[in-house]
């Protein structure tokens, strides 16, 4: 017989990387579910310990006499303006900034360095920017407990996670749009506007969605600047039943409501603190879903 192997017959090589890809792969299989099947098993066990509460009524009634009878509706729509208000202050300040720090700002040690004071202030505590919060808006500009000094806390807290995801999805585009529209005439302006937003602002758009899930999920940022565990106030109105709260007052929140309904009452029917969870977790589901499904349709409007 020869001792010439046929030449689509594998080598022992060839066996052995396969052997490896398999392992490989599985490995990466596993570490998936690894991940997955916790996530999915915390997110079924809070729906069905909270399953004896969840209703229509129970989203759209205001908490009863220390939280043990009622619904969420005022820690919801505490948590909505929350985010409003926030969103507002951070996002037009937040995007400028990464646009001129990307677009405008002469590349020297000066810029790099605050581009990395930027990216170091994401990575500060929340409980921080609590304390500047009280120290800068509640004491100093004389603002106390209110819904503005806590949206004032949570848009400081959130605006360099902004600028560094507008810097980001700008710095995608790559140079050569510029150049083209520049070659034609264009101003810097020109360009941004009409060339280098378009074509980053799926980018920009889930940086800033994403922003609001976590600040929808702070706590100790509005521990100390405006939360508070309850509120008087009537909402026999659909004007009060829509807009509950002024600037000026203190309000209620969702991660706070949790955290006074779990910790600071006694007594208090299992059911609902798992209730004020399961909806607190659905809400952050909603606007990462939503944040996916608009970067996702945005990309693919894309032309490159």
């Amino acid at each position: 017989m020869s001792d010439v192997e046929h030449p689509f017959t594998s080598s022992r090589h060839e066996r052995g990387k396969g052997l490896r890809e398999k392992i490989v792969r599985y490995l990466m299989l596993a570490s998936t579910f690894a991940i997955i099947i916790p996530v999915l098993t915390v997110i079924v066990y809070l729906f069905v310990k909270a399953a004896p509460v969840l209703s229509w009524d129970y989203i759209t009634q205001n908490p009863g006499p220390l939280g043990k009878t009622g619904g969420i509706w005022l820690p919801l729509m505490g948590t909505f303006y929350l985010v409003l208000v926030s969103l507002a202050l951070v996002a037009p300040v937040g995007i400028l900034a990464g646009i001129y720090i990307n677009e405008y700002a002469p590349n020297n040690w000066f810029t790099r360095t605050i581009g990395k004071a930027v990216t170091s202030l994401a990575g500060v505590p929340s409980i921080v920017h609590a304390l500047f919060g009280v120290g800068a808006f509640v004491l100093t500009l004389g603002m106390g407990k209110s819904l503005l000094a806590a949206s004032c806390t949570i848009a400081v807290m959130t605006i360099p996670v902004i600028v560094t995801a507008t810097r980001e999805a700008l710095a995608a585009v790559p140079m050569a749009f510029r150049e083209a529209c520049w070659n034609m005439g264009a101003t810097k302006w020109q360009t941004i506007r009409t060339i280098v937003l378009p074509n980053s602002v799926s980018g920009i758009l889930t940086g800033v969605i994403l922003e609001v899930s976590r600040a929808a999920g702070e706590t100790a940022p509005i521990l100390f600047t405006g939360a508070v565990a309850s509120v008087a106030i009537s909402t026999d109105t659909f004007d009060r039943k829509i807009a509950p709260y002024d600037l000026t007052e203190p309000f209620m929140a969702m991660s706070y409501h949790l955290h006074v309904v779990a910790e600071k009452i006694s007594g208090m029917p299992e059911a609902m603190k798992f209730g004020t969870a399961a909806v607190l977790i659905a809400l952050i589901l909603i606007i990462n879903s939503f944040s996916i499904t608009l970067r996702v349709w945005l990309r693919s409007r894309k032309k490159w």
